[in-house]
C-alpha cells in the first residue's frame, strides 16, 4: 500500500508536455452519428431571434462537420502552435487526484509577470490559442508588459479531468489553479477571466477568479475583472457604505463616491427586464439536469452542436465565427464527453457563490462598459423568458466594489462587451496591463528581472518521457522550441477493414472519457489503436494525450 500512495505522489508532482492523438475509432464514429442525424421539419416561418436555430442554420453545419470539417489537420494545429502540459493536482484528500490540461507559453523577455487566465465557460483553453501571443510578445516591451501565461481548462472540460467529488467545485478549482501556479514555480501571479460577468453561464470564470483572490491573496497579487456585477451594500455587512449609498441614491446626486453614471444606472435599473440567461438551471425545471443532458448529448454531435450554438446565443456576440471555429468548439466538448461540462454548470448554477471576505482586501483592477441595453432585442422582438437570451451589460458601480476590493485600476470602455476574448482581445489586454502596471510599481515580487529586455530564459530541456519536475517547471519550455512527434499511424481494425462480426455493436466504443487516476482503462483495447499510447495517458485513454520528447541540445 505504501508502495503505491508513494508513486501516486510522484506522479503529483510531474508535469508533463503533452501533444495531442484521439483514436481514430472515436473519429469514425463521429462521423457515422453525424450521417445518421436526424434533424426536426421546417419551422414553417423560421425566425432566428424568436424561435431558436433554424433547420437552416444547423443543417450546413452538419453537413460541413461531415465533409470538410478535419480533426487531424486540427489537431496538428494544435500541437505545432501552442504549448501544451497536464498535471494531476488533488482536488480533496478522499478522492483521486484530477488531471489538468493547461497552456503554459513563457514569454521570452525577462521583466515577464506571471499570468493566470481562466477561459469562458464552456470554452476549453484550446479555443484561446489566438490570445497567447498579445501577452507573451508586446511590440515594445519596455512599455507594455509582458506576461509568462498559463491558460488552463475547467476540469470537466477539453482534456481536463472532472472533478469526482461532490463538494462545491468553484472553491476546489481555485485552490486547484492556485497549485498550479505555485507547481509551476510562479510563487506570487496575477489572475484574470475573459469574459464580463453578467453574460457568463452561471458565472463560472468570474466566481473562480474571484475565489483565487479571496483565498489566496498571498499568492495572488491582483486579478482583472470583467464586468463584474458588484452587489450593493447591506446595513449588515457595510453598514458605513451601505448610508452612503442610500443617501447618494435618494439625492439622486453625485456625492460620497459615487459618479454621475451610478446615479444614472439606479434610475434605470427599475427598467430593465430581467431574463434568465438559461432557464431551469438552478430552478425548477428537469430538462436541464446534468444526467439528462449528459445522456442526451453524449450520443448526439449534432445536439451538442446546437447546445453549443445556445451558448453563444447567451453570451450574445458581434463576432461570426466560421463554420470551422463552431465545429472546433463543439468538437472539444464532444470527444472527452459532455457529462463534465454538464456536471461543472449543475453544480455551480444549484450552489449560491456565498463566498465570504477574506482577510485581505484583494487588489483588483476592472474592465467595464459603457453600453447599454440586451443585445439580443433585434428586429424589434422582445426576449421570451421560455428561451434562453443574452443578458444586459450591467453597470459596475465602484462604490459597490471598494466595500470589498482595493480598486487599484480601472477602465470603462465604449460599448458593449460581447465575447470579448475573441471581439474585442486588446480590451482585455489592456485592462490587465494597466493593472499590473499599478502593482509593479509598488510590489517586486512579480518580476524575476525589473530590466526589460529580451534576454531568452533559460529552458529546461524535457528527455525520455517527457518529465518536468515541478520545481523546474517554471521553465517550461515554450510554443517555438516544441518538436511534436508526428502522429503514429493508424492501425486498422477488423471494422475499418469491413470483417465486422455478429457482436460489433456490443464493441461499439463508449464516449471518450479520461480514466480516474489510479484506475485502469475501461477503453485499454482502444488505445491500441494509437500505437505504442502514451505514458502520460495514465492507461490509455481512448482520446490520447502523449508526452512529447526532446533530445539534448
Amino acid at each position: 500500500m505504501s508502495g503505491s500512495g508513494e508513486a501516486a505522489h510522484v506522479l503529483d508532482e510531474e508535469v508533463k508536455l503533452y501533444t495531442i492523438h484521439i483514436s481514430s475509432k472515436y473519429l469514425n464514429l463521429t462521423r457515422q452519428k453525424l450521417e445518421l442525424t436526424r434533424l426536426p421539419h421546417d419551422v414553417p416561418h423560421p425566425c432566428r431571434d424568436e424561435w431558436w436555430e433554424p433547420k437552416s442554420t444547423v443543417e450546413p453545419l452538419v453537413d460541413y462537420w461531415l465533409e470538410k470539417y478535419s480533426w487531424r489537420e486540427q489537431e496538428a494545429e494544435f500541437n505545432a502552435n501552442i504549448p501544451q502540459f497536464r498535471t494531476a493536482i488533488q482536488a480533496t484528500s478522499s478522492d483521486s487526484p484530477v488531471r489538468l490540461h493547461f497552456i503554459h507559453s513563457r514569454s521570452t523577455h525577462a521583466n515577464a509577470v506571471p499570468l493566470l487566465l481562466i477561459p469562458p465557460f464552456p470554452f476549453t483553453n484550446l479555443s484561446l490559442m489566438h490570445l497567447i501571443n498579445l501577452f507573451t510578445t508586446p511590440d515594445d516591451p519596455a512599455r507594455d508588459t509582458p506576461f509568462h501565461l498559463v491558460i488552463p481548462s475547467l476540469p470537466g472540460l477539453g482534456f481536463s479531468d472532472p472533478i469526482t467529488s461532490n463538494k462545491r467545485m468553484i472553491p476546489l478549482i481555485a485552490d486547484m489553479f492556485d497549485s498550479l501556479m505555485q507547481r509551476l514555480g510562479y510563487t506570487h501571479y496575477l489572475a484574470t477571466n475573459a469574459a464580463p460577468s453578467p453574460n457568463s453561464i452561471s458565472d463560472i470564470d468570474w466566481r473562480v477568479v474571484n475565489h483565487i483572490a479571496t483565498l489566496h491573496p498571498d499568492s495572488c497579487l491582483g486579478v482583472h475583472l470583467v464586468s463584474p456585477s458588484f452587489k450593493a451594500p447591506t446595513m449588515q455587512s457595510a453598514p458605513l457604505e451601505w448610508l452612503k449609498w442610500k443617501t447618494a441614491s435618494t439625492f439622486s446626486t453625485p456625492m460620497l463616491g459615487y459618479s454621475q453614471e451610478d446615479i444614472v444606472a439606479f434610475r434605470q435599473q427599475p427598467k430593465q427586464k430581467q431574463v434568465p440567461l438559461m432557464p431551469g438551471v438552478g430552478g425548477v425545471s428537469k430538462v436541464f439536469e446534468p444526467n439528462t443532458l449528459s445522456y442526451a448529448l453524449c450520443d448526439s454531435p449534432a445536439g451538442l452542436l446546437l447546445f453549443m450554438l445556445m451558448v453563444l446565443r447567451i453570451l450574445g456576440p458581434k463576432h461570426e465565427f466560421s463554420n470551422k471555429d463552431l465545429i472546433q468548439m463543439a468538437e472539444l466538448t464532444w470527444l472527452p464527453g459532455p457529462e463534465g461540462t454538464m456536471r461543472l454548470l449543475a453544480h455551480s448554477a444549484s450552489n449560491a457563490d456565498d463566498l465570504k471576505p477574506g482577510s485581505k482586501r484583494p487588489k483588483v483592477g476592472i474592465t467595464a462598459f459603457s453600453g447599454t441595453g440586451a443585445r439580443n432585442e433585434r428586429n424589434g422582438l422582445e426576449p421570451s423568458a421560455a428561451l434562453p437570451t443574452s443578458g444586459p451589460d450591467v453597470h459596475t458601480c465602484l462604490a459597490w466594489g471598494r466595500s470589498r476590493y482595493n480598486i487599484v485600476s480601472w477602465q470603462r470602455v465604449p460599448g458593449n462587451a460581447g465575447l470579448l476574448a475573441w471581439e474585442r482581445p486588446d480590451v482585455l489586454v489592456d485592462g490587465v496591463r494597466k493593472l499590473t502596471g499599478v502593482i509593479v510599481a509598488h510590489d517586486n515580487r512579480l518580476q524575476e528581472s525589473k530590466q526589460p529586455g529580451t534576454a531568452l530564459l533559460e529552458q529546461v530541456v524535457v528527455d525520455g518521457d517527457g518529465v518536468a519536475p515541478a520545481e523546474t517547471s517554471g521553465t517550461t519550455i515554450q510554443a517555438q522550441e516544441t518538436s511534436p512527434l508526428p502522429a503514429p499511424a493508424d492501425k486498422k481494425d477488423p471494422a475499418e477493414q469491413g470483417q465486422v462480426g455478429e457482436d460489433a455493436k456490443m464493441q461499439r466504443p463508449p464516449t471518450p472519457m479520461f480514466p480516474l487516476m489510479g484506475e485502469p482503462s475501461r477503453e485499454t483495447e482502444l488505445a491500441q489503436d494509437v500505437g505504442d499510447a502514451s505514458q502520460g495517458s495514465s492507461g490509455g485513454s481512448p482520446n490520447t494525450i502523449r508526452p512529447m520528447k526532446k533530445g539534448r541540445e
